[in-house]
């Protein structure tokens, strides 16, 4: 048995299983896999829905400042460290998963990509006012962090940033004025739909 060989009959530990994999769309990792752990809930946006959401931003994001809030396998960052943010702040609160996503780090040698363990509703609250050029917002479906997160995420925008939305249903414009966000784009792909997102303000620019 060489080292390292599982004994017979024992089990490998549920989170040594992985659950497939996603790959960085664009910009300097092009193709570059990412793997997907396995932990209840975590579901990585799929790269369809990533190749639009970057499509309807533009292929460069140089010079942007972004957050990952709820960062899991940290698919949407890196999509836009990839494609030239100048920084991109990785939250996630699974300390399983911060391994992995300075790991990815680490092999990218990313070094615009700073990883943090911690709750992404208060990252988002930590942010200086109107300091951000584009926030990802994709909580855990069955939570109840979108309101907080948005809340959060509309007082750290820039003007004429951007905020990502990922969730089960369609929020409205009804939903989103009295956040001071409008919806610039919106996309359903099987169960998500994905909205990208402007202050109120904005909204002319559309």
């Amino acid at each position: 048995m060489s080292r390292g060989a599982a004994r017979p009959g024992v089990r490998k530990p549920a989170a040594a299983r992985g659950a497939g994999e996603v790959r960085i769309i664009g910009g300097q990792w092009r193709r570059t896999r990412l793997p997907v752990a396995d932990r209840p809930g975590l579901r990585p946006t799929p790269d369809r829905v990533r190749e639009t959401l970057f499509n309807w931003l533009g292929q460069d994001l140089t010079g942007w400042r972004c957050l990952d809030a709820f960062a899991g396998t940290g698919a949407l960052g890196l999509e836009a460290a990839s494609r030239g943010a100048a920084s991109v702040l990785l939250v996630e609160g699974d300390a399983g998963l911060v391994r992995q996503l300075e790991l990815l780090r680490e092999r990218l040698q990313a070094t615009s990509v700073r990883v943090q363990r911690g709750d992404g509703v208060a990252a988002l609250r930590q942010c200086q006012p109107a300091s951000m050029h584009l926030l990802f917002i994709d909580p855990p479906f069955d939570g109840a962090l979108f309101a907080p997160a948005l809340q959060a995420a509309a007082q750290a925008v820039a003007q004429g940033g951007f905020i990502y939305l990922e969730a089960p249903a369609a929020w409205t414009d009804a939903e989103l004025k009295p956040l001071g966000l409008a919806l610039h784009r919106h996309l359903k792909a099987g169960t998500v739909h994905a909205h990208l997102l402007r202050r109120s303000s904005d909204a002319t620019d559309m």
